[in-house]
């Protein structure tokens, strides 16, 4: 099994203590914060989006469109990832979302409260994971050209996508209207613009200096920038909502319910296709982890400038983030200790 690096093992860690620094720059500097807060231009916070920017670009330079090309070789196991990614994941997220805090949870958070979770959840869900998702196939001895091909065409439909299926969820699970225009803005800023710089600087990077100086020394030195920004982003993003995670802890324990079940359940239902359609591991081990994480970068950014950086829905998704390392490094635990349910080639 390969062993992850110190600093991503313990990712929770560092974002938990994003969340106690960014509450005391919130409390403290009140004056500053507010500035930064109304820095926006079409309702895109512009402090958040240059570090969220930061964060994308750097995941987008490791994704190869060329790799789509071989995908008729093996087949199987990307349809079961994209059957659960696009007509499970988003659908079953909005019906716990609705479950839990329109129904089981609401006597604590209020009904204002659990529209926003209910919004952030489902945003988190409709946008599959492009960057930890090379991580955890690492962990677990995954096909590394084939993770690239399953990010690769899930970036290709998120462009499609994603916005239509976080209006419309959205509105139908918790009654927010979210305008069409200000999603658009989304994908095209956080979405269309790195993952073109990606794409662009990476084949100009190739052809002058070879995939071997790319993987070895511009992709690691690129790595720490985009630690820093998420870190950064994650203080900011606590700090702007300071006043309401005060009195709201109880609401990030109640908010990681339904978010933690359902990676589980994505999870488990990935794995056990793959098995069923005979699909090897190598395979199907990374497709049960990209159809289980979450691209949160692009759904913290997305429910920031939709509702706003004090919002629950902001908040939604950043306990995302708190939730997804452990979580699934425990997935990652169960493929490899089951490898021997699946063919090996």
């Amino acid at each position: 099994m390969n062993k992850m690096s110190v600093f991503d093992r313990y990712l929770s860690v560092w974002v938990a203590l994003c969340m106690v620094v960014g509450v005391l720059i919130g409390k403290t500097l009140p004056e500053p914060i507010a500035a930064l807060r109304g820095m926006e231009i079409s309702h895109i916070n512009l402090p958040i989006a240059g570090l969220i920017w930061l964060m994308i670009y750097p995941m987008m330079l490791k994704v190869d469109f060329g790799s789509v090309l071989n995908v008729g070789k093996n087949p199987q196991g990307l349809l079961v990832t994209l059957f659960v990614n696009w007509l499970v994941k988003p659908f079953s997220m909005a019906l716990l979302g609705w479950l839990f805090f329109k129904h089981i949870f609401a006597p604590w958070i209020g009904v204002e409260a659990a529209d926003q979770y209910v919004a952030g959840v489902i945003i988190l869900a409709a946008a599959p994971c492009t960057a930890m998702v090379f991580v955890w196939s690492y962990l677990v001895d995954g096909e590394p050209a084939y993770t690239l091909v399953q990010v690769a065409v899930n970036d290709l439909i998120m462009l499609l996508l994603f916005a239509p299926l976080v209006k419309y969820l959205v509105a139908g699970a918790s009654g927010l209207e979210v305008p069409f225009e200000v999603l658009l803005y989304s994908v095209i800023v956080f979405i269309v613009i790195p993952l073109s710089a990606g794409v662009l600087t990476r084949w100009l990077l190739l052809q002058r200096q070879g995939s071997e100086w790319f993987e070895q020394v511009f992709l690691p030195r690129l790595h720490p920038i985009a630690i820093s920004a998420l870190l950064l982003t994650l203080v900011l993003i606590f700090a702007f909502q300071a006043d309401n995670l005060t009195g709201r802890l109880l609401d990030v324990a109640l908010i990681a319910v339904p978010i933690t079940i359902q990676v589980y359940f994505n999870a488990s239902l990935v794995y056990g296709l793959m098995r069923l359609f005979k699909v090897e591991y190598a395979i199907a081990a990374p497709g049960a982890l990209i159809g289980a994480s979450n691209f949160f970068e692009l759904a913290v950014a997305t429910a920031i400038t939709l509702f706003g950086p004090e919002s629950g829905a902001a908040l939604a998704t950043v306990v995302g983030v708190l939730v997804e390392v452990p979580v699934m490094l425990s997935v990652c635990a169960v493929c490899n200790r089951t490898r021997g349910w699946f063919s090996v080639k």
